[in-house]
């Protein structure tokens, strides 16, 4: 979709009071970044930004809550994230303009460093799980009410809510409910608690970049202070991230024994918000993967 001109006008606007420089847009390029949003490579005379457009009102709050997101994540000085420039609301659209990250393919370096950086980010921690605000996970709503424990969080805030919408789309039956709720009673005792760690959230292969001078950068946050083991759980769903990953990861904060076993628990919110946002195509997958800790 082309950006009008009255958007177009008053971007150059918002960057010239920004920046307290005269700024002429020479170029604005769509480029991919997903299902939700419309993404824009601007070039002015200062360089690249990339905007990011949504419905303000069919996503409310959303490029706001991914802003916060990332300061949380930048305020740890452990793993970059990019600058955000302005966030605003034009008309119906929401609008957020970042850095541009040139990106290149993940090297076994940048991979490591990756790893390294997200373990230093997972030794930040809260006195509950949970946040201050909501947030989105992709384009659904997520709570992030505060709990003690994690077992309760992930139970309350994550799988009931899923498993609600399910059952309202008829994606779940009563059966599956009840399977879910004896998941919810023996969860406590399929993992050790530790203390919640600042996450990601949402970090499948697609939500992270390698600068071109190697610097690994997270993008799309879905943060909360919760289990570090979701946010590693998360990397295994769809691919992308190499054993240089894991390994330095490991070595710099190692996960509990058994944290293998794990993954297809935590990935069970996920599993459910694909299944709500896509259809059956994942239903057999949360069954299997439920079916494994019953």
């Amino acid at each position: 979709m082309a950006i009008s001109i009255e958007l177009k006008e008053y971007l150059a606007n918002c960057l010239t009071a920004c920046y307290n420089n005269q700024i002429i847009i020479e170029s604005i390029n769509a480029v991919s970044g997903g299902d939700i949003n419309l993404t824009y490579c601007i070039k002015s005379n200062v360089g690249k930004c990339m905007l990011k457009l949504n419905s303000k009102s069919a996503y409310p709050g959303m490029f706001k809550r991914e802003a916060e997101g990332l300061q949380a994540i930048r305020s740890t000085q452990t793993i970059a994230v990019p600058q955000v420039i302005l966030q605003f609301d034009f008309q119906d659209y929401s609008c957020l303009l970042m850095e541009w990250v040139e990106a290149i393919n993940a090297t076994p370096v940048a991979s490591a460093r990756l790893g390294c950086e997200l373990a230093g980010m997972h030794t930040y921690t809260a006195s509950q799980f949970g946040l201050d605000s909501d947030n989105y996970m992709g384009s659904l709503p997520q709570s992030n009410r505060k709990h003690d424990t994690w077992a309760t969080f992930f139970t309350v805030e994550r799988l009931e809510p899923m498993v609600k919408l399910a059952v309202d789309k008829e994606l779940l039956t009563h059966t599956d409910v009840v399977a879910f709720e004896e998941l919810y009673n023996r969860l406590p005792q399929l993992f050790d608690e530790e203390k919640p760690a600042l996450m990601h959230g949402d970090l499948w292969g697609g939500n992270y970049l390698i600068r071109n001078d190697g610097k690994a950068y997270l993008i799309d946050p879905a943060v909360s202070y919760g289990h570090r083991e979701f946010d590693i759980a998360m990397t295994t769903l769809f691919g992308g991230f190499s054993e240089k990953f894991y390994a330095e990861y490991n070595e710099s904060f190692p996960l509990a024994k058994g944290w293998e076993q794990r993954v297809d628990l935590w990935n069970l919110y996920p599993l459910l918000l694909h299944l709500n946002l896509f259809g059956t195509s994942y239903l057999s997958q949360v069954k299997n993967g439920l079916q494994k800790y019953l």
